[in-house]
């Protein structure tokens, strides 16, 4: 299990484009699906207004503006795996790496708090 969730995690950065990618290519490499999840959570944790739609899909589109898809992947993955309890799962709330991952997206979720909000 562990050994498969890294192996995700390398497959995935392996194989992300090299070279930078435009704000623009970056702002359209988020699936429809994923961002109305991102929506759904979002207005589900701060109302479930058109004031609140607007927030949350600014904030998404911040986010994605900020960080690239796979890494925004990589890092709701390496969160749900830190969900799961037991002594396996303990490395994804220690590694470095993991917690690169969740900072970025941290990171990126701040800005859109700070604009959207």
């Amino acid at each position: 299990m562990i050994r498969a969730a890294f192996t995700a995690l390398a497959l995935a950065a392996a194989i992300a484009p090299a070279g930078a990618q435009s704000i623009s290519e970056r702002l359209n490499d988020y699936p429809t699906e994923a961002r109305a999840d991102y929506v759904f959570g979002c207005m589900a944790a701060n109302g479930q207004s058109r004031a609140v739609l607007s927030r949350c899909a600014c904030s998404i589109d911040v986010i994605a503006s900020i960080l690239p898809y796979d890494k925004y992947v990589q890092a709701e993955t390496v969160l749900s795996l830190q969900q799961a309890g037991g002594e396996q799962m303990a490395m994804f709330k220690s590694a470095v790496v993991p917690r690169t991952k969740v900072a970025e997206l941290r990171r990126a979720q701040a800005e859109a708090e700070m604009l959207c909000f």
